[in-house]
């Protein structure tokens, strides 16, 4: 009988060599360099504890949370199983966790309760970090955050309403308002046929009193075709009066404790923002009160629409900081072709533009974030400032989001593509503000509507440049340029992107000379201003130091 030949050694094939560890748990704001810095620029610095407290939260456990929520998200439930109208949204539990640690840090409200100096600011820090956590859930939190303001034209309502909307305690208990420890609220502006036309709006409101005017009782009838945030607990929502379009609140429950008749059709499959509920809304005689005056409904849901489009501009940097952390971490710990990929020239060339996009966008977000601290307090000219500053970086930063995400997601390679990864979630997510509260187009035309109708507001901007531009001739030659193409308003439409393009470039790199890291200023100037450029990311020109634009922003610096 032959004797069977020995077995092979055993091959190590499936031995894991050479992949990045699990990112460790981390301190999301202290690991934000640019963050920390503008925190203490910009009048903040009292809340570092408080923001490093949340970034702790934010590079810990909440990663399991964003996860989860997204894993699993939110379903409509229409009727009950006897055919009574239910209209009520289910989550995750991971959810109300993000959404109660988001409550419990103010981020939907703090500022206007405190009304302390560098409150938005504080509250602009701790947006950022937590969107690193979970972008979904923020636009509820930045609803609330946002009604606050629009409803204090109408003095009733905003007493009745700010305890709650301002309250720390979250509660999603579908109950009415008065019954609850807090509420939040949500929008519901637009229709199918118009879009971000809001003036064909269709929806009708009947006064149901004699009285007419801010404070009155009508009966809306319409639909939506989008409603944010639909398990909110008051919502603001534009339908055409008597006297023209309107401004109402529209809460869940009557005062006597009923339902109102607010009815959710389905909520929407969307791309990305998985975790957070958007649905289409039916209203049939629905109890309303109006904000403000009769036919004065854009201007005063605009007080609204400023914030979230502040939170669009935030929520964008953080997703530009979420690409960066990740793509920073895995070049560190990956090699290739004998070396490792954070020593390897053109992956440095690649990391330090990510991280110059990065920070420019978080040095102007924070800039933006003190121009409403600053007007929330009277300030006129940062009030002035804000109008364009607030549209124009909305549009920038806003559609710089998805190239940069996917340039980081391809730091990883292969594994960038895996849903493991998190990284497919992030570009996703990255679009969906370019879009929500105006998409581009709308954006530009909004920021040539102000330069036309408002010269208050781009005399604040242009000085804003101009605090830069003596300090730097290329910058200079730039703003000279925008200028230039300023002077011809009659064609300016056409041209309304490129406009607004310059306005931000010229806008973050003025802060940038003036504010931020000297070689993170110079590689802005050089790529973004100074001609020495390329399309893509990753090319910037010889002489910068690489490796000291990217260690500001890898975790553990």
């Amino acid at each position: 009988m032959t004797t069977p030949a020995p077995l092979p050694p055993a091959h190590r094939t499936h031995e894991v060599t050479n992949q990045p560890p699990h990112l460790p748990a981390h301190d999301a704001f202290l690991c934000n360099r640019p963050l920390v810095e503008a925190l203490q620029r910009e009048g903040a610095g009292w809340a570092q504890e408080k923001c490093s407290a949340l970034g702790r939260i934010a590079g810990g456990v909440a990663q399991e949370w964003g996860a989860l929520s997204n894993e699993f998200p939110p379903r409509l439930q229409t009727h009950d199983r006897y055919g009574r109208r239910l209209d009520v949204v289910t989550y995750h539990p991971a959810y109300h966790d993000l959404m109660r640690t988001s409550v419990e840090y103010g981020l939907q409200g703090a500022p206007w309760a405190e009304g302390r100096a560098g409150a938005h600011v504080a509250r602009a820090a701790m947006f950022m970090t937590f969107t690193l956590a979970e972008a979904g859930h923020l636009c509820p939190i930045s609803m609330t955050y946002s009604a606050v303001p629009a409803l204090r034209a109408t003095p009733e309502l905003s007493k009745e309403w700010e305890p709650r909307l301002t309250s720390l305690k979250y509660d999603a208990r579908f109950l009415p308002a008065h019954e609850k420890t807090g509420a939040m609220a949500g929008m519901a502006m637009t229709e199918k046929q118009g879009g971000s036309d809001v003036r064909a709006n269709a929806t009708v409101a009947q006064p149901l009193t004699v009285a007419r005017g801010t404070g009155a009782e009508y009966a809306l009838t319409g639909h939506k075709f989008f409603c944010s945030a639909p398990m909110g607990d008051l919502f603001l929502v534009l339908a055409q009066a008597p006297g023209g379009l309107s401004c109402f609140a529209v809460p869940r429950f009557l005062p006597d404790g009923t339902k109102n008749r607010f009815f959710l059709q389905r909520l929407k499959d969307k791309l990305g923002n998985r975790s957070n509920a958007s649905s289409e809304l039916e209203l049939d005689g629905t109890w309303a009160r109006m904000v403000g005056e009769e036919g004065r409904g854009v201007p005063t849901i605009i007080e609204m629409v400023n914030h979230t489009r502040l939170d669009c501009v935030l929520g964008s940097t953080a997703m530009l900081r979420g690409g960066v952390v990740q793509a920073l971490h895995h070049v560190q710990h990956r090699s290739a072709f004998g070396r490792k990929l954070v020593d390897q020239p053109l992956m440095q060339n690649v990391l330090a533009d990510l991280c110059v996009e990065s920070e420019a966008a978080t040095v102007t977000a924070m800039r933006l974030a003190r121009a409403y601290d600053e007007a929330s307090r009277g300030d006129a000219r940062q009030a002035q400032f804000r109008r364009i500053a607030t549209a124009v970086m909305k549009y920038w930063v806003c559609k710089r989001a998805p190239t940069h995400v996917v340039e980081a997601l391809e730091c990883l390679g292969g594994s960038g593509y895996v849903e493991e990864s998190g990284m497919p979630r992030l570009f996703r997510e990255s679009p969906v503000n370019g879009i929500w509260e105006g998409s581009g187009n709308v954006i530009c035309l909004d920021v040539l509507r102000a330069v036309t109708r408002e010269p208050g507001a781009l005399e604040a901007f242009v000085a804003e440049l101009e605090e830069g531009a003596q300090l730097e001739p290329r910058l200079a030659a730039a703003v000279d340029g925008l200028k230039h193409e300023l002077d011809d308003l009659a064609t300016a439409e056409v041209r309304a992107r490129r406009i607004v393009e310059r306005m931000a470039l010229s806008l973050q790199g003025a802060l940038l000379v003036r504010y931020g890291h000297p070689e993170v200023a110079k590689a802005f100037v050089a790529s973004r201003l100074g001609g020495d450029w390329g399309h893509a990311l990753g090319t910037l020109p010889r002489g910068l130091d690489f490796a000291a634009i990217a260690a500001r922003h890898a975790v553990g610096a």
